[in-house]
């Protein structure tokens, strides 16, 4: 059986760690702080809007975090073309996370797999509820697509994607739980790891994500309660609930 994960979803503004609710800087925290904790990986996303910010920070904020990671690291945000696929695999991420341009253009999820592997693919799908049908949207959550989220995550996996993170705008900063309505919808439709972010509070909302959501990894951007004692205590928490969770 394969062990679930626990992930951490860092943001970063112009290369400064945000906090997701609101976007707003905190600097009592760096990047270095990563590297001694128990998280199976770590997923870092560039939210700096166009033309508000220099991509070149991200990209040393992710040759720094590689440096001390110890852990997989998927990077994306913004990603657009192949060669800044590869500047970030070069950067020293594992995996890039792909978001809107694989909405407008579904063959770079191809490209990106064809190139390193569809383990290297990684498609992120931002979804909310309208008036009780999940949409898909894209660009900073503006575009409501009209497509459904469990479908295109369908698509992605047979363009190549090797996992799909699933993120609930209404959810998001919360702290009030998963939409594992959402997220078992998608589940039920792939058979590639799916990744679920968006109002993660509680242990008890990573035992859900697994149990009710079908989710073969759990996300938290709320990492400013984390340290590696309590890190330690939430997988202590799954296992005792019977979830297969790495040590």
């Amino acid at each position: 059986m394969l062990r679930k994960r626990l992930i951490v979803v860092l943001t970063l503004n112009d290369g400064v760690l945000f906090r997701t609710r609101n976007f707003v800087p905190d600097y009592r925290y760096t990047l270095n702080f990563v590297d001694t904790w128990l998280v199976d990986e770590v997923v870092a996303l560039d939210i700096t809007r166009p033309g508000q910010g220099d991509r070149t920070n991200f990209y040393d904020a992710v040759e720094q975090l590689a440096s001390s990671c110890f852990v997989p690291l998927a990077v994306g945000g913004g990603v657009t073309s192949l060669e800044e696929v590869r500047r970030l695999m070069s950067a020293g991420a594992d995996k890039v996370v792909v978001n809107s341009e694989a909405y407008r253009h579904p063959d770079f999820i191809g490209e990106i797999a064809s190139s390193y592997g569809s383990q290297c693919a990684v498609v992120s799908i931002d979804a909310k509820d309208v008036e009780g049908n999940y949409r898909v949207f894209t660009d900073f959550g503006r575009n409501d697509t009209g497509m459904n989220p469990a479908e295109w995550a369908c698509q992605c996996e047979s363009l190549g994607a090797g996992e799909i993170i699933v993120s609930s705008i209404d959810r998001d900063g919360m702290l009030e739980g998963y939409d594992n309505k959402l997220n078992a919808s998608v589940a039920a439709e792939i058979g590639i790891p799916l990744l679920v972010c968006g109002g993660a509070g509680a242990w008890k909302h990573f035992s859900d994500g697994f149990k009710k959501g079908g989710a073969d990894a759990v996300c938290t951007t709320n990492i400013y309660h984390f340290t590696d004692s309590s890190i330690k205590a939430a997988k202590t928490f799954l296992a005792r609930k019977n979830i297969p969770i790495r040590a």
